[in-house]
């Protein structure tokens, strides 16, 4: 490298500079456009503002909460205790395929989602990219639905409390468990959004350590390490026919539906956007890290299971004796023989319940604020108090957790099931529609002359991901339908069909009364007005000083750009970051 080569780089990047305060036209409504693409994962490169519409809410949530929140999410009661089921209905391959398949799916989803919510990071994200690239009337109703799964999922978490906590014979009603747990939900949210965040934060490490211990633990037991173990060495013989596939494909079915179950919460992290400090930063390192948590705690932990239990032991399934939501990971534990352990995996498993009900109470809150901000509910519930708390939708979400109290009437595990099937179902409506959004979000931006190097963030995957999700949003629904005329383990019948499928008929009936009452329709990608609500503003001035070029920088081929435009600029890689040198804007000028 000689001098004169650094020169010439400095000199284009004053041009640049230069060209940019000129300009009074760009995609980005006057914002330093040539530098929008430069370094995304710098803090220094990125100024992240909240809109007027936003002020109501605060930015309190870390990169360390937005990490947890990515992982805590999901890590709960569907992996500790629905996973029983899973392995019961399909058996231990099916278990691993369908794991892995939906795994992908919700990588792509969250991967589509950081590159709307970097784009745009505002509060009830969901809601605002489905009415604005699909459908307002679209909008209001998996706003709703994906609201109504939230909130159903604190009652739920409630309820699945004291199952667990019967497992030590403990003295005392249902109700005074669901007490405690309710008053702890309750006065997490008092704390707000910062306590939510602490406590997602301290709860989701418990679970981490307790998963990490169990991956350890189930390799000695499967080699036959545990000298209490009556078994000896079991390896992979309960891989062997007849367990390795239970029930066909209709297990295969049931089992695809339990793991978007399992998995839901990881977009948590794009309805946070809104609260999340640096989002343009935090939220693409949250997602970056989903597909390794979902490798490792579920993929390899639900491997490890399937050695150490076999999937025709009758204490996996739910019914609703206490018995019936009985983990898996404890009953592994306890056909090991070892003694005190299975009270401690039962006590970390309790606390996810935790967990997952603050998380929901959280997610429901901020969805139903985002609802009365798009229009599809009443404004009252836009109220935030100082602190930046939707104080109103907090109430309202946590008042349906009284729903748990069902459980006095004997019927906590049919509770249960009805819940996982609703929630389960929202959630595919949800992931379905964020790729969706991805997709109209694309053909819109190109439609309207812009370049994908004047994003913020790409998606991982790019539009084929999100093709890929909205492939498998109609596989998962299919699955689940069959699954729901036809039920393992019992006859057809209404009940069965309405408690497995009822989130759909309500996402209908939702969907047409709000088309018709506000005669909305279908939106075209040339009338998109995708200047409205970005929110990320390049700060040029201190990317220079705080980044200068040096000596790490190295010479690298024009990429993801069209042919026409790579004369009109230069590409550089440094050590840290991809650095853009643009002498002449790379769009065309409008004005």
């Amino acid at each position: 490298m000689t001098s004169s080569f650094y020169e010439d780089i400095n000199t284009n990047l004053e041009k640049a500079m230069l060209k940019d305060t000129e300009r009074s036209s760009s995609p980005l409504d006057k914002k330093s456009p040539s530098f929008e693409h430069i370094d995304h994962d710098l803090e220094s490169n990125v100024e992240v503002k909240t809109s007027e519409d936003d002020k109501g809410l605060k930015r309190q949530l870390k990169p360390r909460h937005m990490r947890m929140i990515a992982i805590g999410g999901c890590v709960g009661t569907g992996l500790f205790v629905g996973s029983g089921n899973a392995l019961a209905d399909g058996g231990p391959a099916s278990i691993i395929i369908a794991f892995t398949v939906i795994g992908l799916y919700v990588l792509f989803t969250t991967s589509a989602l950081a590159e709307l919510s970097v784009l745009y990071p505002v509060s009830g994200s969901f809601y605002t990219y489905f009415s604005r690239f699909i459908d307002p009337a679209w909008g209001f109703a998996v706003g709703i639905q994906y609201w109504l799964s939230f909130a159903v999922t604190v009652p739920l978490e409630l309820t699945v409390a004291p199952l667990i906590i019967n497992v030590w014979h403990a003295p005392g009603r249902a109700s005074v468990w669901i007490t405690v747990f309710y008053v702890l939900i309750i006065g997490i949210n008092i704390w707000g959004t910062k306590g939510y965040g602490e406590v997602e934060f301290v709860l989701s490490i418990v679970k981490l350590i307790a998963v990490f211990g169990f991956l350890l633990l189930s390799i000695i037991i499967a080699a036959g390490g545990v000298p209490t173990d009556t078994r000896g060495v079991i390896g992979v013989s309960y891989w062997k026919p007849p367990l390795t596939f239970n029930n066909g494909i209709k297990g295969f079915c049931a089992v695809l539906v339990i793991a978007i179950f399992s998995l839901s919460g990881t977009e948590l992290v794009g309805l946070a956007a809104a609260e999340a400090k640096d989002p343009h930063k935090t939220i693409p390192k949250a997602v970056r890290q989903i597909f390794w948590r979902i490798i490792l705690f579920y993929v390899l932990a639900l491997f490890m299971l399937t050695l150490v239990i076999p999937s025709n032991n009758p204490h996996l399934r739910t019914s609703g004796d206490s018995e019936a939501l009985l983990s898996p990971f404890v009953i592994a534990i306890r056909l090991a023989n070892i003694k005190a352990l299975p009270s401690v995996m039962n006590a970390v498993i309790l606390s996810s319940t935790l967990s997952v009900g603050n998380s929901a109470s959280y997610a429901a809150s901020r969805a139903l604020f985002a609802l009365a901000k798009n229009g599809f509910a009443p404004k009252f519930l836009l109220k935030t108090n100082k602190r930046g708390h939707p104080v109103y939708a907090i109430i309202i979400t946590l008042s349906l957790g009284s729903i748990a109290y069902f459980t006095e009437a004997g019927i906590g595990g049919a509770l249960f099931g009805w819940l996982l099937s609703i929630c389960g179902l929202s959630t595919t409506f949800i992931w379905g529609s964020i790729c969706l959004s991805h997709i109209q979000f694309r053909r819109a931006w190109k439609a309207q002359n812009h370049s994908l190097i004047e994003l913020p963030y790409l998606s991982m995957f790019g539009i084929y991901g999100s093709i890929y999700g909205v492939v498998m949003t109609f596989i998962a629904l299919a699955a689940q339908l069959y699954v729901a005329i036809f039920p393992i383990d019992r006859a057809p019948n209404p009940i069965s069909f309405f408690q497995a499928y009822l989130a759909a008929p309500l996402l209908v009936i939702s969907y047409t009364s709000w088309k018709l009452l506000k005669k909305t329709s279908i939106v075209n990608v040339n009338e998109i007005n995708l200047e409205e609500g970005m929110q990320v503003e390049p700060n040029v001035e201190q990317r220079i000083e705080e980044k200068p070029l040096d000596e790490d920088i190295l010479p690298m081929v024009p990429s993801k750009m069209d042919s026409e435009k790579s004369s009109q600029f230069s590409i550089w890689q440094d050590k840290d970051a991809t650095t853009i040198v643009t002498p002449e804007p790379i769009w065309p000028n409008k004005s």
